[in-house]
């Protein structure tokens, strides 16, 4: 079966999971997710399931990734802050919908190999620090939209709060019990926040500082 032939089935069966904002659809399916994945895992690339990557980390589940990019509610002159790069799906999806993207990666080797797949696609809207994701980008802030691809373990890092726009919407994994995560949105109001329950979901930790290989 061609990857042409799964990237379709994958896109119907986000659609009928409830992914149904057509410019995140186009955006799947114009990202080529086989590229951000190790040779040995290219069959899988339109499996709607996450896959291990380099440095023990994880591709998000396509449907996680639709999901999330359509909950940001995202025009094309949104700015964008992405906590935790990994392969860089997930940022490349959102290039396609936003207007500017600026992500943090913890490990330099994963940066970096994001970094040049950002250079292969041409997504010349997409910014990549080697850095400590739970402090966020002061130098760029504020932000219209924050997305957050690790876990916070108890609360929101304080640093991401303060560094979302008056309106701004932030999407984040948090893990409120022991092995138990949900995916938040939090809107900053003129009065303070907002927060709503999305759904359970399965995420690596979001772990302060920056990682060794760096």
């Amino acid at each position: 079966m061609s990857l042409d032939h799964n990237k379709i089935e994958l896109i119907m069966r986000l659609r009928a999971e409830g992914v149904r904002d057509t410019r995140v659809l186009e955006a799947i399916e114009k990202v080529p997710r086989e590229s951000f994945l190790p040779d040995h895992l290219q069959d899988q690339a339109y499996a709607d399931h996450a896959l291990p990557i380099e440095c023990g980390q994880t591709i998000s589940q396509p449907f996680l990734v639709g999901l999330m990019t359509h909950q940001l509610n995202l025009t094309d002159r949104t700015k964008v802050l992405e906590v935790g790069t990994g392969s860089g799906y997930q940022a490349a999806v959102l290039s396609h919908v936003c207007r500017r993207v600026y992500t943090i990666e913890r490990f330099h080797s994963l940066a970096k190999q994001a970094d040049e797949r950002f250079r292969q696609l041409a997504r010349r809207n997409i910014t990549t620090m080697t850095g400590d994701g739970t402090k966020g980008w002061p130098a760029q802030a504020p932000f219209e939209r924050i997305i957050v691809t690790a876990a916070a373990m108890d609360k929101v890092p304080p640093a991401l709060i303060e560094q979302l726009a008056v309106g701004g919407e932030m999407i984040i994994p948090v893990e409120y019990a022991p092995g138990r995560q949900e995916l938040r949105r939090i809107v900053r109001t003129d009065e303070g926040f907002e927060t709503e329950r999305l759904l359970p979901v399965r995420f690596v930790p979001l772990i302060e500082g920056v990682a060794k290989d760096a």
